[in-house]
């Protein structure tokens, strides 16, 4: 499971120029799975994003976590995390879990994810435009 943490200041997703999901200060996450992941890497996965201590404290300093700030995360689904491009030049997904299995482990994410804080989400599979400014730019590569 590869997780792509984005500290921002605001991030939406829009599909067919309908928002859906908005979020402000918090994460922006892209989220992709693997053949080998399982619901033990989700949980795992969801400890270590909501622990991660990249907020900014009192004194501008990354210390906090999403937790401590009252982040909210809006959260991507991204097959192309296991593009592998080790021969040619055209990417190949074949480590990439197939949708109809990767979609019950996205959603397991978001729903764990929900016990902690508010999550907005793309739609799986869909044609997605993301938008987002960054601070920072913090950006955090998590792999389980």
């Amino acid at each position: 499971m590869r997780v792509v943490v984005q500290r921002v200041k605001e991030a939406s997703c829009k599909v067919d120029n309908k928002i859906t999901g908005k979020i402000d200060n918090g994460f922006m996450l892209l989220v992709g799975f693997n053949t080998l992941d399982t619901k033990d890497n989700v949980s795992e996965m969801v400890k270590k994003v909501i622990n991660l201590r990249i907020m900014d404290d009192e004194n501008h300093v990354m210390n906090k976590s999403i937790l401590d700030t009252k982040g909210s995360i809006l959260s991507i689904s991204q097959f192309t995390l296991y593009a592998d491009t080790k021969k040619g030049n055209r990417p190949s997904y074949i480590n990439a879990m197939k949708g109809e299995e990767a979609i019950l482990l996205y959603q397991l994410f978001n729903e764990e994810l929900r016990k902690y804080l508010p999550v907005e989400e793309g739609i799986f599979g869909a044609d997605m435009q993301i938008s987002l400014i960054n601070d920072g730019p913090v950006t955090i590569i998590l792999e389980r």
